[in-house]
């Protein structure tokens, strides 16, 4: 079996990583691709009281099962279905329903922490860190919280003080140096996402030949 090309793309909330897994989609089309996002894999927090879930610290690697996700990733690279979680941000619970994510020659794994854990990151072709300034993804992270997850915005500063910047210095920020390609200023630096995808079209045309590399 021809084994696929594994991408993670990593880098701080709101730094663009959504910006660049779309312009690879708008590249090479959504058939040959199979996306894994890590925020589908936090913890379901059913168990607790509302007041524990909103003072719950969803930017820690603990938060999320990675374990279950490496175990998914693993059935993709074997070329098996799998059945993905499907996340409420509102409830900070998992939904009934799942997401059949079927294998694809290309696998992205996508989150702020998938180059800080090393079962996500050893089993990467190409390691992509997605970096911006704080203030513009602060920016990010207030709009996109207040448009699809239903936040305040008093509760989205107190967050981003008390666990997302803290989280971001000791795992997110330190897991830059297992990238093989840094973008900087965000999903918008042409250059670089060129690079990344001649680096795609490369690999690809390694597992075509035979020659890629374990």
């Amino acid at each position: 079996m021809t084994p696929p090309v594994v991408i993670g793309i990593a880098g701080g909330s709101g730094s663009g990583k959504t910006t660049v897994l779309n312009r690879i989609i708008d590249e090479f089309g959504p058939d040959p691709i199979a996306v894994l996002d890590h925020d589908a894999y936090y913890r379901d927090l059913s168990h607790l009281s509302p007041e524990k879930r909103a003072r719950f610290n969803f930017d820690h690697p603990g938060a999320l099962e990675t374990e279950l996700m490496t175990e998914h990733l693993d059935a993709l690279i074997e070329g098996k279905a799998i059945e993905k979680p499907v996340y409420d941000f509102t409830t900070h619970t998992r939904a009934e329903e799942t997401e059949t994510v079927e294998p694809r020659p290309v696998i992205i794994i996508e989150g702020i922490l998938v180059l800080a854990e090393s079962s996500l990151e050893e089993r990467m072709d190409i390691k992509i860190y997605v970096d911006a300034a704080d203030d513009i993804r602060l920016m990010r992270r207030i709009r996109r919280d207040l448009q699809e997850r239903g936040r305040s915005i008093e509760g989205i500063l107190r967050q981003y003080e008390r666990t997302v910047r803290p989280m971001h210095l000791e795992f997110v920020e330190p897991s830059k140096r297992e990238a093989d390609i840094i973008i900087p200023r965000g999903g918008h630096n042409q250059v670089a996402i060129q690079m990344v995808m001649s680096r795609i079209q490369e690999l690809l045309r390694s597992v075509e030949n035979g020659t890629l590399q374990a």
